[in-house]
């Protein structure tokens, strides 16, 4: 862990499967960062195309880059959960592997969580086609997120979230195919704690045709078995928090 006599390190958290048409772009926009301490930890979910060689390619260049494989393909919770296990930063924050940073990212993310020492912080980002041109969307974000208002508004970002682990210790996403990270911030807010917003927009999200992501029906379901299964919360309550989350999701799109 970090000392307070410098600034403190961050570990980056990228789960990839097969981005090899992504992954370069997305490790390029962690080596521009205008912060330099960090560690990128790369955990390999078993893919079979040229992700390891790109990978390895960077890592020959940079010590900051560390490659972890998995034996068996286990989804992105096993290895987003994996990266957290192996993180030695006093701040976690998670990149995806078709996703990316803007060059001053981290450098103010930081800065803003030890401003009054917060422990979970996100911003604002910026919506990409598949090709990476920009859609002409930015998602903004409140100042504070809370438990209640998480349930009507998924509008924390898993690629511009960073946690204090050293105070939060090493939390872990629930082994689910989608949605983990939904649920992680909900049971950290659930503990009492706030989420604040950098109302800034800080990183691209790539919409990658048929991805687990891009299916808006299966998502609404799947956020409903949240609330019902995970959250467990009364049937009248559920369906007023969906409600909000589905009103709340067609304005972002």
């Amino acid at each position: 862990m970090s000392s307070a006599t410098e600034k403190p390190l961050v570990s980056i958290v990228t789960p990839v499967y097969n981005a090899e048409r992504f992954v370069t772009e997305t490790i390029h926009s962690v080596t521009a960062q205008t912060y330099s301490n960090w560690e990128l930890i790369v955990v390999d979910d078993c893919s079979n195309d040229q992700s390891k060689e790109i990978i390895r390619s960077f890592q020959e260049k940079d010590d900051r880059i560390k490659y972890e494989c998995l034996e068996t393909n286990m989804g992105a919770a096993v290895a987003r959960n994996t990266g957290i296990k192996k993180a030695v930063g006093k701040y976690v924050a998670f990149l995806d592997s078709d996703d990316l940073w803007r060059p001053e990212k981290l450098e103010k993310q930081v800065a803003f969580m030890e401003d009054g020492q917060k422990l979970f912080s996100f911003t604002g980002y910026q919506l990409l086609n598949e090709d990476g041109s920009e859609r002409g969307k930015v998602i903004s974000v409140p100042k504070v997120v809370t438990y209640e208002s998480l349930l009507k508004n998924t509008i924390i970002g898993c690629l511009t979230v960073m946690l204090n682990i050293e105070v939060l210790g090493k939390v872990q996403m629930p082994t689910i195919r989608t949605r983990q990270d939904f649920v992680l911030w909900l049971s950290i807010l659930k503990n009492g704690h706030v989420a604040y917003g950098l109302q800034e927009d800080l990183a691209w999200y790539r919409k990658v045709k048929n991805s687990i992501s891009s299916n808006k029906l299966n998502a609404a379901k799947r956020n409903w078995k949240i609330y019902r299964e995970f959250e467990n919360l009364p049937f009248f309550k559920a369906c007023y928090v969906f409600i909000n989350y589905a009103w709340n999701g067609l304005r972002k799109a």
